[in-house]
């Protein structure tokens, strides 16, 4: 099997998952969680560095139990030790199988690699996607595509068998550390999918992390909110956003 370099790449990151859920940690012990999740749902992280950290960080914090993973899962060991017994860490397969939801924060080159490799065991499951094209970590070719045919397209093209919803995408993971579950009106999440049921546990689960989804559309209205976007990197609450959007209130 040809070994994925950007893939490799994002493992570099992982180091910063730490400093990362430090923010997180300090978040949580001085504001308490404002919402009761409905139920615990187990959720595999692929991509473990700094978004992918943070958000499944947040997810640990609000209930729900979430592997971790990486090709090298023991880099995970000092993330997991500080989220306590609902956190675990294990290689990319283990962490779909274990999750009914999954969560995708990987640099954008490495999904069709992902999509060959794991394409079967992705088959149905409810599959965010906080994957951004970047032209000089990714290619042209890829970026290209993206700009082309819309992020939240193509992105279902390589992860054919997920049933792939956009979010979590246009903002740092220290904006999400920071805003995480702040008074109301939370920070808005751009969010968009075919699946309607992939949809609403979508949304809940960015309820759940401590922030108010915004339902922007289908995947190929993912665009409006992808690198260049006018929903791209915007700090704002739900009904600012709606307006930027001309999305109805």
């Amino acid at each position: 099997m040809r070994r994925n370099h950007s893939f490799d790449r994002s493992r570099r990151s992982i180091l910063g998952a730490a400093g990362a859920w430090g923010v997180v940690a300090a978040l949580s012990s001085s504001h308490a969680l404002a919402q009761a999740i409905a139920r615990p749902i187990p959720i595999g992280i692929i991509g473990s560095g700094r978004i992918g950290g943070t958000i499944g960080g947040l997810w640990v914090k609000a209930g729900h139990p979430v592997l971790f993973s990486s090709r090298h899962p023991e880099e995970l060991k000092d993330l997991v030790a500080g989220l306590g017994p609902l956190a675990k860490a294990g290689t990319v397969a283990e962490a779909i199988a274990f999750g009914e939801a999954l969560f995708i924060a990987v640099p954008y080159g490495a999904l069709p690699q992902i999509g060959k490799d794991y394409g079967s065991m992705l088959n149905r499951k409810v599959m965010l996607d906080a994957c951004n094209a970047v032209a000089s970590r990714d290619g042209s070719s890829v970026a290209d595509e993206v700009e082309q045919e819309g992020i939240g397209v193509v992105s279902q093209k390589y992860l054919s068998g997920a049933r792939l919803v956009r979010a979590f995408n246009t903002m740092s993971y220290t904006i999400f550390a920071r805003e995480a579950n702040r008074p109301d009106p939370k920070l808005a999440i751009p969010i968009a999918g075919d699946d309607p049921d992939a949809v609403k546990v979508a949304a809940q689960l960015v309820r759940d992390a401590g922030f108010d989804p915004v339902v922007v559309g289908k995947l190929a209205d993912a665009k409006r909110f992808q690198r260049g976007g006018p929903g791209y990197g915007q700090s704002v609450t739900a009904a600012e956003l709606k307006q930027k959007l001309s999305l109805a209130p």
